[in-house]
């Protein structure tokens, strides 16, 4: 089992940044492929961004392509999701979720493990 720690959401205005981070702990960080989710209160959850268990792969939808940057150091377990040009539409609670999957998968279904969230607030 994998334990994950989301960090770094806060109040930041339109055209902003802000970098978040996911700790785990518990298991061979390596195994796990890390995505980060958001959600809307009274809306299901939305794929934001995926990366490969070595780091070497990443996918993004295409709200965020080109805004958001998502990493990982496997020395550190950690992934960041560093987001520049923030809009009131990325306002929302972001997740990071892991599964052992080779290919992204943009199903919050597919991954087993989830953090408590960390809340990002846009204001326009």
């Amino acid at each position: 089992q994998v334990q994950l720690v989301e960090s770094g959401g806060g109040l930041v205005e339109t055209g902003g940044s802000l970098r978040l981070s996911c700790v785990a702990s518990g298991s061979t960080f390596s195994n796990y492929r890390i995505t980060w989710f958001r959600q809307v209160a009274g809306t299901e959850r939305e794929f934001v961004a995926s990366i490969s268990r070595s780091g070497s792969t990443t996918y993004s939808s295409e709200s965020v392509k080109g805004r958001f940057t998502i990493s990982r150091d496997n020395s550190e377990n950690t992934v960041n999701l560093q987001m520049s040009s923030l809009k009131p539409s990325d306002t929302a609670l972001y997740y990071c979720a892991a599964a052992v999957l080779f290919l992204p998968a943009t199903a919050p279904s597919a991954y087993n493990y989830w953090g408590q969230g960390t809340r990002v607030t846009v204001s326009s």
